[in-house]
């Protein structure tokens, strides 16, 4: 059996790219499909909260190395330990990781390629968009090992309609990406070779926005999804009223008033 070579023994889990506001972090697990190993999810967990403090980052894209975006949760990791104590940390674990998606104050895109089956079907509902290559897969294929998709289950249900995502986790099938567009599981399919100025179109726009209006937002966006219709009226009131005495609100509304654009 040959030695692992020293370069690839060495590499980090999750490597971290950055032009200009838009930071890539990339899952770099391709052997094993970029499952999610304890130590990818600290690593990416890490990764994170790092970038969810630094002001300068305007947008994050989640990519994967490989043929593959995320191929769920380590099975061969999650069988060698089988006792009830250990699944319970281990999806806490995922639970805390797929939050802080959603909590960070950047708007997260994943770069979808090849499948992304059970908890890697997850990280793409949890993030906040997701552009897929148009041969891209997704799956929530537990139920086929005896395993229900619960976790998955949780984003996914919120992304797509309810019968949808109940058949998509009692069935195992995979849906190509026109289906995962068609039922909101992501926002576009593009050819292979355009994933990347696609999705980097994407960041730019939102990039070009001012930070505090794009944080304060998508604070809002999933608290209110939450609530009733009449609190979440008085949240959204309330995180406008804040929104408009910002300095770049000031600006950017005196900028339409002026016919001109924002100096931000």
């Amino acid at each position: 059996m040959s030695a692992v070579p020293q370069a690839a023994a060495e590499a980090p889990l999750v490597e971290l790219t950055r032009e200009g506001p838009v930071v890539t972090l990339t899952m770099n697990r391709p052997a094993q499909f970029n499952a999610l190993s304890e130590g990818l999810m600290a690593a990416l967990q890490a990764e994170l909260e790092r970038v969810s403090t630094d002001a300068s980052a305007r947008v994050v894209v989640l990519a994967a190395a490989g043929k593959a975006f995320c191929a769920g949760h380590d099975l061969r990791e999650m069988r060698a330990e089988p006792s009830l104590e250990y699944y319970q940390k281990l999806f806490a674990q995922c639970a805390k990781m797929m939050l802080t998606i959603q909590r960070m104050p950047q708007p997260v895109i994943a770069r979808v390629h090849g499948i992304a089956t059970a908890a890697g079907c997850q990280l793409v509902a949890m993030c906040d968009l997701a552009v897929a290559a148009e041969e891209a897969k997704f799956a929530v294929s537990g139920v086929n090992l005896g395993l229900f998709c619960s976790t998955p289950s949780v984003p996914l249900s919120r992304n797509v309609p309810r019968k949808t995502a109940f058949e998509m986790l009692v069935t195992g099938e995979f849906i190509d990406a026109q289906t995962a567009v068609q039922r909101g599981l992501i926002n576009r399919a593009v050819p292979a070779d355009g994933l990347d100025a696609e999705i980097d179109r994407l960041a730019r726009l939102i990039a070009a926005k001012p930070p505090v209006a794009i944080a304060a937002g998508k604070g809002l966006f999933y608290r209110q999804i939450e609530m009733g219709v009449e609190a979440a009226y008085q949240l959204a009131g309330q995180t406008m009223a804040c929104n408009m005495m910002e300095e770049p609100t000031l600006e950017g509304v005196q900028a339409f008033i002026e016919k001109r654009k924002p100096n931000w």
